[in-house]
């Protein structure tokens, strides 16, 4: 056994806790370091879920096997791997079809996860709010709706553990009308939820008020940010999907500009469609913001994928034409050598470098933000009367006001304000 997935169990031994074991696997298309790079968030997946890594296979291959995923040969290795570690269990990469789940379960006789199970199960735990459960529960029946014909005694190999957590846990016996009557049921209370929302929106839209959308990938520090910005109290792990509801808090800029700060749920490589289409609502506010905030992890060796995952993401929910500042996170921990040149994006109208945990960083942030909602507001010089003052307030909090002098016939100001209260 390898001397670090050893030294692991030991661990867990020690601290008294007997986590579910598994052995990771995928299929390599000609890229040996991208699918160890895929196997090591993989791994840091199943630690949020609560199992540990004991092993990992790859397999090249041009194509995954149709019927089995791996090939004959491997499944095989793969099986005297699990009796030799006494695993519980082997967790795949990718999304299995219906067909490969359950040919890998009766040739290895045990219970296996794919990548999508396993997001769908962290995503059960993490969920807080009615809506969040909904949600994920709906994502769990559609996966598992597609997996219930012919699966015969695949079912009694789950048990419990990973990948049977959540709402939808109990309606794996249940048969397709079953199914279909509760995701019909979940689906209106999904847009029952999405009219709220819907009409909160419409006010926000209605006041002026610029909406800041903050979106990456998952970890990157999005809700730290939130809570350093507007000095609030959100969930923020060192955890992947510490949070998944969207959250909105009002923040107000130096030049005095309130905007909406709306964090979303963070963003992975290979989101499982089943995730996005029960989420889209909730993704979507992306998508009714004036600013996209892209907020990048800077310490991670993966920084580019996760950069192109996001956009990729962004670009299917349909939201494009939208100005970008792009936020690369956590500078309190780069190194010397770190090099702003290797810190772009060129998606973005504004690249910053900041520290969400210290504050580093963050006048510049500022400054980027202040400079777009300036190119959308119109630039204004006048006296206002006295009799008008109220204006002044209306001006402070959905304008940007540069100067103000009081004079003998009203109030002379500069500000840059919405075309609704010029």
């Amino acid at each position: 056994m390898n001397g670090l997935f050893e030294d692991k169990i030991n661990n867990e031994k020690s601290n008294g806790e007997e986590k579910e074991k598994y052995i990771l696997f995928a299929v390599s298309q000609g890229d040996q370091e991208k699918t160890d790079r895929s196997l090591d968030e993989l791994e840091e997946l199943l630690e949020t879920a609560g199992g540990i890594c004991v092993a990992r296979m790859i397999q090249n291959l041009d194509l995954p096997d149709r019927s089995t995923y791996l090939g004959k040969g491997k499944a095989a290795e793969l099986k005297e791997l699990m009796d030799n570690l006494e695993a519980d269990a082997i967790l795949c990469d990718d999304e299995l079809t219906p067909v490969q789940h359950r040919n890998l379960a009766e040739l290895l006789d045990t219970k296996v996860v794919d990548r999508t199970m396993l997001i769908l199960d962290i995503f059960a735990e993490r969920a807080t709010t009615r809506e969040g459960k909904i949600q994920v529960e709906m994502a769990q029946l559609k996966y598992r709706a597609s997996r219930l014909t012919g699966r015969g005694t695949a079912l009694s190999r789950l048990g419990g553990g990973i990948g049977t957590r959540g709402p939808g846990e109990t309606k794996l016996e249940s048969d397709r009308r079953a199914i279909r009557r509760r995701m019909d049921s979940l689906s209106a209370q999904i847009k029952s939820m999405e009219r709220v929302r819907e009409t909160t929106g419409k006010k926000r839209r209605e006041s002026d008020t610029p909406v800041i959308a903050i979106v990456g990938y998952t970890n990157a520090g999005k809700s730290t940010l939130l809570n350093r910005l507007t000095d609030s109290d959100i969930l923020a792990e060192d955890k992947l999907f510490a949070t998944l509801d969207p959250t909105t808090r009002v923040c107000t800029l130096p030049g005095g500009q309130e905007v909406m700060m709306t964090d979303t749920v963070g963003f992975i490589n290979k989101l499982p469609h089943h995730l996005v289409e029960s989420f889209k609502s909730t993704l979507e506010e992306a998508k009714k913001g004036d600013i996209i905030l892209h907020v990048i992890d800077g310490t991670s060796d993966e920084r580019d994928l996760h950069r192109q995952v996001v956009y990729e993401t962004l670009k299917s929910l349909g939201i494009k034409n939208k100005p970008i500042i792009t936020a690369y996170n956590k500078m309190d921990m780069f190194s010397e050598k770190e090099d702003a040149v290797y810190l772009r994006d060129e998606e973005a109208e504004e690249v910053v470098l900041i520290s969400a945990r210290t504050g580093e960083g963050l006048d510049r942030l500022f400054s980027g933000l202040e400079k777009i909602i300036r190119n959308n507001r119109e630039y204004i010089e006048e006296i206002i009367p006295y009799s008008n003052a109220r204006r002044i307030s209306l001006i402070r909090r959905y304008g940007e006001l540069l100067e103000e002098e009081y004079l003998e016939d009203g109030i002379m100001i500069k500000a840059y304000v919405p075309r609704s209260i010029k």
